[in-house]
């Protein structure tokens, strides 16, 4: 299942939800930090059929909207405390570096409401039980935790999110709203498209030479012509983790996944694997309840 059998991050688990295995991911880092639930989605374990199957979180996908709603309830039921569909915050994602502070009122967006603009790629909140939700399928979700201030942030960062800097701008709103320190903060960067499967056309990697300057070395492989342009792979883990270092995320606080969605597309939706003939997996971020 994983990128790299000898750098194990990413807890793989199973547990009978409603007499059926749901198949989740978690990160120890974030486990140990003691304040919040938190899973990545797998295909297995939900109710999903066809292209979609079983555990699809997307709502615009060819999918029964009443089946999503189960799978919601699902990690609502894993998660405990007699959560539901309206719980959860989740972002209707436009590729942008936008991020929004949402709390109590902002309940049941994305499952029962849809009311948000296609904008909207972060959220942070000190709400317990509200449960933040983005969706993927090759690109970056990115968990923030702040253990001192018990707040969170939750983002979905592809290669316009992260050249954007999206991360950075979720904790600049969390050490606004709540008064985060960017030291306290405990991060992990979850499972994505790695490198090695993720070549990028030359005007997007000009996007992170400019971002990420003499960095750009450490994100960009070597030039390669393919069909007569020039084309590099980039890996988002790697950019992810600068964009949270120059935010003042201590190096050891940021676990790395280690879990490509191309290389696992029999577990994990892969758009570069399946194109529009998919369903999303998804990053649930939430602070316990007290």
């Amino acid at each position: 299942m994983r990128k790299d059998p000898n750098h194990p991050v990413l807890n793989d688990r199973t547990e009978n939800i409603g007499g059926l295995p749901l198949r989740t991911l978690t990160f120890p880092a974030l486990e140990a930090a003691g304040c919040v639930d938190h899973v990545f989605t797998t295909r297995e374990g939900g109710v999903s059929s066809g292209d979609c199957t079983a555990m699809n979180f997307n709502y615009d996908r060819e999918d029964n909207p009443m089946v999503v709603d189960a799978n919601y309830q699902r990690i609502a039921d894993a998660f405990g405390g007699g959560r539901s569909l309206r719980h959860f915050v989740c972002a209707h994602q436009g590729h942008t570096g936008n991020v929004r502070v949402v709390d109590e009122n902002d309940g049941g967006e994305g499952t029962l409401f849809r009311r948000w603009g296609k904008d909207v790629d972060g959220m942070v909140t000190d709400t317990p039980g509200l449960i933040l939700g983005v969706f993927t399928a090759d690109c970056t979700p990115v968990y923030l935790v702040d253990p001192v201030h018990r707040a969170i942030g939750l983002v979905h960062s592809g290669w316009r999110g992260t050249a954007a800097g999206i991360s950075a701008g979720a904790i600049a709103l969390m050490r606004t709203h709540y008064g985060t320190d960017p030291s306290d903060l405990i991060c992990a960067v979850g499972p994505s498209i790695c490198r090695d499967c993720y070549e990028i056309s030359e005007d997007v990697a000009a996007v992170f030479r400019d971002r990420f300057g003499a960095q750009a070395d450490q994100i960009l492989g070597d030039p390669h012509r393919k069909n007569g342009t020039l084309h590099c792979q980039l890996d988002l883990w790697q950019a992810n983790r600068l964009v949270l270092e120059s935010a003042g995320v201590l190096p050891e606080h940021i676990q790395t996944t280690d879990v490509c969605t191309r290389c696992n597309a029999t577990l994990l939706f892969s758009h570069r694997a399946a194109g529009e003939r998919r369903g999303n997996c998804a990053a649930f971020l939430s602070l316990k309840l007290k």
